[in-house]
Formats: structure tokens, C-alpha cells, sequence
């Protein structure tokens, strides 16, 4: 998703001055941050904000289905702006969590026995591992 914080239209959602800034913190890096990681960033640009409420804008957005909140295990939850229908890699060694994309025609039937006419409303796939080193 490569929506800018200015062409961010959700029907229902009023965009404030502090959840632009939660928003583009998300879609700047990627990098599935924790609230308290969004805090940390959007202090930077707007110091006055609270930790409140950059947890209410986060709580917004995902509401808003403008991102998605992920959850791994016990860890804190994580902000995704990825929209599109993919997985997660969790690499063990350095916490990062890097999007997986599905291989183009690949159908989730094809590899997991689903009943017939099951309507799917969420998909999580999280894979934990370490990644090779380039």
C-alpha cells in the first residue's frame, strides 16, 4: 500500500494532525513497530503528543482498517500498513518482522485442507526462523 498520509481517504475516518503523523511513521519504515516504537518516532515530530494517544490513533486506524494490528505470542502488538494479503517472517536473532508476500495463483486450498465454501475473513500466517546472512 502506497498511500500517502495526504491521499488517505477512509470513509468515516477524520485523519487529525496526530494520526497523519502515526500513520506515516507506519508507512515510512515498515518495520511493524510496537506503540511504544511509534511513540518514540512521532515525538521526534511532534513532541507535545502522549503515549495515549498514539496508542487511541493506533487504535483508530486498525479500527478504520487502515492497518493492521499483529500480534505475535505474548510480545507486544505490532502495526502493519501492509493492506495486501501476506505473511510474516519473525527472525529470531534480530526481532525483526519482514512481510512475506504469496506466491502469485497460489490459492490457500492448495496447501491447507479447507471444507468447501468456507468464507475466509482473516488471514495470520507467522513463520519464526533466522534468516540467512547476505
Amino acid at each position: 500500500m502506497s498511500t500517502s498520509t495526504d491521499t488517505l481517504n477512509i470513509p468515516g475516518l477524520r485523519m487529525t494532525k496526530q494520526r497523519k503523523e502515526v500513520y506515516r511513521v507506519l508507512t515510512e519504515t515498515r518495520d511493524h513497530p510496537t506503540a511504544a516504537d511509534v511513540y518514540d518516532r512521532v515525538k521526534l515530530s511532534t513532541p507535545g503528543i502522549s503515549l495515549a494517544t498514539v496508542y487511541n490513533c493506533l487504535e483508530t486506524l486498525v479500527e478504520h482498517k487502515a492497518v493492521k494490528q499483529v500480534n505475535f505470542e505474548r510480545e507486544s502488538s505490532r502495526y502493519c500498513p501492509n493492506l495486501n494479503e501476506h505473511g510474516h517472517f519473525h527472525d529470531e536473532i534480530t526481532g525483526t518482522i519482514h512481510d512475506i508476500k504469496f506466491k502469485d495463483g497460489i490459492k490457500l486450498s492448495d496447501f491447507l485442507d479447507i471444507p468447501e465454501d468456507t468464507h475466509i475473513t482473516n488471514l495470520d500466517i507467522t513463520l519464526r526462523g533466522i534468516l540467512p546472512k547476505n
